[in-house]
């Protein structure tokens, strides 16, 4: 609970009140979900647009309409820029530049969860500037949320505050953005806190952005999500995707690395960078699940999960088959026990789920075969480290598991039979 507190005070008190009333009316269970939603949401704006995009394709699956989030605020305060963060398509992004009164047109696209309005400065005067007024308080008065922004530079004028009061009686949920705090950095708690004031508002209830940079943009779209319970469910249900695909990039990266550590066949994993490189790749792993690790816990766990013992079973099996370079061998088992490892470290830190030494035997020796299947094509010689990490990475892209962790959960899933390797009779298809 204490988590939707610290979010809810960041918002305004009306669109607060509003929030704790939709919040209070939750089932139990719901409200459980929300809070792992909210804990788990990125802070990089790349990996918001990520998720977002990713929940798109089940927000449209609940309902055929989008709410209309609308950006506004007085001239040259970076509504633009914000909006061009949001968006996802190239062709729908709005011109910048430092010229106010760049934007003279409302300019609507679609950013995945909602649609999303960019306005004209609502602070100009004259026949142009009461123009550009009126299409933004068009826009907000059509909007079913409203992003109100400032400039830190420029501060809460009359001219802000007034604006800030007309948008406050069309009664929409908002919150209020202070964008360019890059510039500010030595004075940000009191540039807020200024601003709150003119503004009558607690200076929690002002969100610091550098929209240039995407600095706190996830706060932003949490907001605009959290106002509406059906984005919040999009989310949550593109949650375990999302973060597989996070760690997926940081499985692949170490796989191909531990392979070209090995392409010196060894006794595999007892080489030190060997463990180094996996035991990084645990703590990343540990981050993106929220997962409280140090590095020498990271590496405890590669020694309780024993497949270092499985990668040398397995180099031991193989090598009696014959034909096979060492270094093939060595390669591919160090890459496949680096993916294991990794999905296996997923698996406890997402579900609280540990794989028996025989699931990880077998899922490594399938992983292993696959790989090797795919290494042959580089021939007999042994190949550099650039081409073989570039191998290794295109075949587990090709494999169908950066999507999402079905095909290794399906391997799991299958029969405890052991997968019987012929020591007298190589594959037709072995080098």
């Amino acid at each position: 609970m204490a988590i939707i507190d610290d979010f809810l005070k960041k918002l305004p008190p009306d669109t607060r009140k509003n929030l704790e009333l939709i919040w209070n009316s939750l089932p139990a269970s719901d409200k459980q979900s929300i809070i792992k939603i909210i804990s788990a949401f990125p802070k990089n704006s790349t990996q918001v647009n990520m998720l977002v995009d990713l929940a798109t394709r089940q927000y449209k699956v609940i309902t055929g309409s989008k709410h209309t989030v609308a950006i506004v605020g007085p001239a040259n305060v970076g509504k633009s820029t914000l909006y061009n963060q949001l968006i996802h398509e190239k062709e729908d992004k709005a011109h910048v530049s430092p010229v106010p009164g760049t934007t003279r047109v409302n300019q609507q696209a679609d950013s995945g969860l909602f649609s999303i309005v960019d306005t004209p400065g609502a602070d100009a005067v004259g026949y142009v500037g009461e123009e550009e007024k009126k299409q933004a308080m068009d826009a907000a008065r059509s909007a079913d949320f409203l992003v109100i922004m400032f400039d830190a530079i420029q501060g809460i004028k009359q001219s802000e505050l007034q604006l800030f009061n007309d948008l406050l009686a069309l009664s929409k949920p908002y919150i209020v953005v202070l964008n360019k705090m890059d510039l500010v950095k030595k004075e940000e708690q009191l540039v807020i806190a200024k601003s709150a004031a003119n503004l009558r508002l607690d200076p929690n209830q002002v969100i610091p952005i550098a929209a240039k940079d995407g600095k706190a943009v996830s706060d932003v779209v949490m907001a605009i999500a959290i106002a509406e319970p059906s984005l919040i469910t999009a989310l949550g249900r593109t949650l375990p995707e999302f973060r597989w695909k996070l760690a997926w990039r940081t499985i692949a990266s170490a796989s191909s690395l531990c392979a070209a550590i090995a392409l010196t066949p060894l006794p595999v994993l007892d080489f030190g960078p060997l463990v180094i490189t996996q035991s990084v790749m645990v703590l990343s792993l540990a981050r993106i699940y929220d997962y409280k690790i140090n590095l020498a816990r990271a590496r405890e766990l590669i020694l309780t999960f024993g497949l270092g013992l499985i990668g040398r079973t397995l180099f031991a099996q193989l090598s009696k088959l014959g034909g096979v370079p060492g270094w093939l061998l060595s390669s591919a088992i160090a890459s496949s026990i680096t993916v294991v490892l990794g999905y296996a470290v997923v698996l406890m830190f997402d579900r609280n789920r540990r794989l028996t030494k025989d699931e990880l035997n077998r899922l490594t020796k399938t992983l292993t075969s696959y790989l090797l299947d795919r290494l042959k094509n580089l021939g007999k010689r042994k190949p550099n480290q650039k081409t073989l990490q570039e191998t290794i990475l295109q075949a587990l892209e090709e494999s169908g598991m950066p999507g999402s962790t079905e095909i290794l959960d399906a391997q799991v899933l299958q029969s405890n039979q052991e997968i019987v390797i012929d020591e007298q009779q190589p594959p037709e298809d072995w080098l």
